[in-house]
């Protein structure tokens, strides 16, 4: 009797510590999604301002998602299968109304790698967002598992199936503006849902979180946030950052990289390596932003060596009219 009692007590104390591990692993992968609604059927989830660690799976993101009479449009999908699936619950709490659109504003792997969890879903970016998705995609996906690991697990790369192409549409009720640009990427896609007065700027704006620049075009991303500048926006969620309602984002992303802009150029004019622009100072007003050292850093090694080559190509036509 005592021994099958002792054999009942560890299969129940087996099956509480299973329960137990289940409920411990499944809150380790758990994003925390919580909508924030913005304006009239217009809903983000706001990232934190970090890079991306195993401690939040990528979730560094601003995403987001409107509700229509027709359905719901989703502005990005994540960094991972999994936050994509969460995104969609988190979505059903709010409405029983199915997705019905999905658009990607750029190629970068926090934007697109929950495309996947939407499958069946028409989804769409702008035609150099769509290529980079296909030809660097793969790489995207195995080094955001090397750097949150199994948050990634199951993450497959699914790349937006239709070109979106600029100009107005109609949904549901809410006249969309989609606006073709390029600075941050090759294929900048920003939404301006002109029934709101809401602008989902995708990686153009960053507010409060210093810009990252694997891809970008200084000029043309200061031609982009002119462009954004001139629109009667009335809030705005930018890709990384806090949602505000004035230009805040626009004009701190234009500081920045005025500011990196001239730096770079004096510093290659000037003849320094690159391991002396990395150790330059920030100036007071990013030395607090979240990021801006590294950011910085990583800039100089993604840029610099443009910054170089201009100046080169400006010194030899001098010497030869010297001669």
């Amino acid at each position: 009797m005592i021994g099958r009692f002792l054999f009942a007590l560890l299969l129940a104390g087996g099956a509480l510590f299973a329960q137990a591990a289940d409920r411990t692993g499944a809150d380790r992968f758990d994003y925390g999604l919580v909508p924030q609604k913005i304006a009239d059927n217009s809903w983000a989830f706001v990232g934190r301002t970090e890079d991306i660690t195993r401690d939040n799976g990528g979730n560094i993101v601003n995403t987001a998602f409107v509700v229509t009479t027709e359905g719901v449009v989703v502005i990005d999908t994540g960094p991972s299968r999994r936050y994509g699936e969460q995104m969609r619950a988190a979505i059903a709490r709010v409405t029983d109304r199915p997705v019905i659109r999905v658009f990607n504003t750029h190629q970068h792997p926090d934007h697109f790698l929950g495309n996947q969890s939407f499958a069946g879903v028409p989804t769409a970016a702008l035609p150099a967002a769509q290529a980079g998705m296909r030809e660097q995609g793969g790489a995207f996906a195995d080094n955001m598992y090397r750097m949150a690991g199994d948050w990634l697990a199951g993450t497959e790369v699914t790349v937006a199936d239709q070109a979106a192409q600029a100009g107005r549409l109609t949904i549901g009720g809410h006249e969309f503006e989609l606006i073709a640009l390029e600075g941050h990427t090759g294929g900048d896609l920003a939404i301006f849902d002109r029934t709101t007065g809401v602008l989902y700027a995708g990686d153009l704006v960053f507010l409060d979180r210093a810009p990252t620049t694997p891809h970008a075009s200084i000029t043309h991303w200061r031609a982009a946030l002119d462009a954004l500048a001139a629109l009667p926006v009335k809030r705005t969620l930018p890709g990384h950052g806090p949602v505000h309602d004035d230009r805040r984002g626009v004009l701190q992303t234009r500081d920045w990289l005025d500011w990196l802009d001239g730096t770079l150029n004096s510093a290659a004019a000037s003849g320094m390596d690159m391991a002396e622009v990395m150790v330059l100072p920030l100036p007071e007003r990013f030395a607090q932003m979240p990021l801006a050292r590294s950011e910085f850093e990583r800039s100089v090694t993604h840029l610099y060596s443009r910054y170089e080559q201009q100046t080169l190509n400006t010194a030899v036509p001098s010497r030869l009219k010297q001669k």
